[in-house]
């Protein structure tokens, strides 16, 4: 039996690549010749903004809910000198928007910041919460070398923040000076203020221990089709500051060099995208094919933690839920049923991976059968032979526990049949994905299958707190 094995205790995203040597029949440069060079100027904001645009705040699209009017320039609080930049965050239900975030970005044609190892800034709130987001590299052009660091704690005195550089030597030419994004997810929906002073980039000498990560540091593993490609996820720096405080940021897979083992299966574009390219060739050792590769990754001369053994496959696949396959379009990952259902959730996005999480569950359904007159199809698994599901349990799990997943072919129809798998406690694990590959035979009662549009989940509480991915049917050749 061919199985698909997809190991998702982290998610964030890699990018490989294949070497290409290109012999170059352009003359050599002459001693003489001076590169162009830009400005290393690194004030970004002190009292005034430095070198940015004439409107130095750009605004995310007001379309998802920024809000273009809670920035400006606060003439009566400074951390030094006479000004600070004034941001307030709005309320979700705030008509010009619920959220405020943008960019500052430079001016001209970008500055070299090679000789920086930190973004630094002052901030203080007219409350305590965290700030979404904060960053640079983010020019809403190519956001190449883009660093975000997430959940920035704030107070109401004011405090210097350290944005390290994963490596400086690529920022040559940066224009994306500074990035945040700031809600009242915190706050119970209550706005408040949050005041920046002295924003620049800064040689500190003092960062230390640098330690890049891809798939969040874990060695994972999964299987694609030839053809297809995968997800690469988890990508990260950590470094640790002065004071002994380790800060980790997401970091753009620009800053990284990747590396496949294998190139006949499986190579990595500058995108983060891995593509599974082949079958493989005969081992020669072994005598075997090799169908695998082992995807690594380097910063700045590092090596990174973490790894993806990937093995090629050929199957035939109708995903449902899965970041390796196209999915199919759904009506929702969760209907609601009520009054009964207790079920919340749906899909969410966790630390870069995809998954879909279920809290309070008793029973839940995943429709994808043209609810309310939508235009979903639903799935023809005739020549499907098998349903692969992974599934961790967000608790403790008791072998009398039981996860019941029914298939319902022609769903609300008067030809609607059904069967249902019943998952005991015992073949599952508390927060550990754990894969099952069901035969669809084994769905008793789904007499036909040339129309699934329902998958049902039931419990009846026994397990209230449930992650599932990659959901998909296949065909065992």
């Amino acid at each position: 039996m061919k199985r698909i094995n997809f190991k998702y205790n982290i998610t964030f995203a890699l990018i490989g690549f294949m070497c290409v040597l290109i012999t170059s029949c352009d003359r050599e440069l002459s001693d003489d010749v001076e590169l162009a060079t830009f400005p290393v100027t690194p004030d970004i904001f002190t009292d005034n903004p430095v070198g940015l645009t004439d409107q130095f705040f750009e605004s995310f699209d007001p379309a998802t809910g920024a809000n273009t009017e809670a920035f400006g320039v606060d003439e009566n609080e400074a951390y030094q000198g006479t000004t600070s930049i004034r941001i307030d965050v709005p309320t979700p239900t705030d008509p010009d928007g619920g959220y405020v975030g943008g960019i500052f970005r430079d001016r001209g044609e970008g500055r070299d910041l090679s000789g920086y190892d930190a973004l630094t800034f002052w901030a203080k709130g007219s409350t305590t919460t965290t700030i979404d987001q904060v960053g640079f590299g983010t020019d809403f052009v190519q956001n190449k070398y883009a660093v975000v660091s997430e959940n920035i704690e704030l107070s109401t005195k004011w405090k210097k923040y350290i944005i390290p550089i994963p490596d400086p030597s690529k920022l040559v030419q940066e224009k994306g000076m500074f990035l945040f994004s700031a809600g009242t997810q915190n706050t119970n929906g209550m706005g408040y203020t949050i005041w920046i002073d002295e924003l620049k980039f800064e040689k500190l000498g003092t960062i230390g221990q640098p330690r890049p990560a891809i798939f969040g540091g874990q060695n994972q593993t999964a299987q694609g089709n030839v053809g297809t490609t995968l997800p690469v996820t988890g990508l990260a720096y950590t470094a640790n500051l002065s004071n002994g405080q380790d800060v980790t940021v997401l970091a753009a897979p620009a800053y990284f060099d990747f590396e496949t083992s294998n190139p006949f299966v499986a190579s990595v574009d500058e995108t983060g995208e891995i593509s599974i390219d082949g079958l493989g060739e005969i081992n020669p050792d072994t005598g075997l094919i090799d169908n695998t590769a082992t995807i690594t990754a380097s910063l700045a001369g590092i090596q990174a933690l973490g790894s993806l053994l990937v093995e090629a496959v050929n199957i035939e696949v109708i995903s449902i839920f899965s970041d390796s396959y196209a999915n199919v379009a759904v009506d929702n990952y969760n209907g609601f049923y009520e009054p009964f259902q207790t079920t919340l959730g749906g899909a969410i996005n966790e630390n870069g991976n995809n998954i879909i999480d279920y809290t309070e569950l008793n029973f839940v359904a995943i429709e994808f059968y043209g609810r309310e007159g939508s235009a979903v199809m639903p799935i023809d698994a005739t020549e499907m032979t098998h349903l692969h599901i992974d599934i961790r349990v967000n608790e403790s799990v008791e072998a009398s526990d039981y996860i019941n997943i029914s298939l319902h072919n022609n769903f609300t129809q008067a030809t609607e049949v059904s069967g249902t798998f019943p998952i005991s406690g015992a073949d599952l694990k508390s927060n550990e994905w754990v894969q099952f590959d069901i035969p669809l035979s084994s769905f008793i009662g789904l007499s036909e299958r040339d129309a699934v549009g329902m998958m049902l989940f039931v419990t009846d509480g026994t397990i209230a707190n449930v992650a599932l991915d990659n959901i998909f049917f296949y065909n065992e050749q």
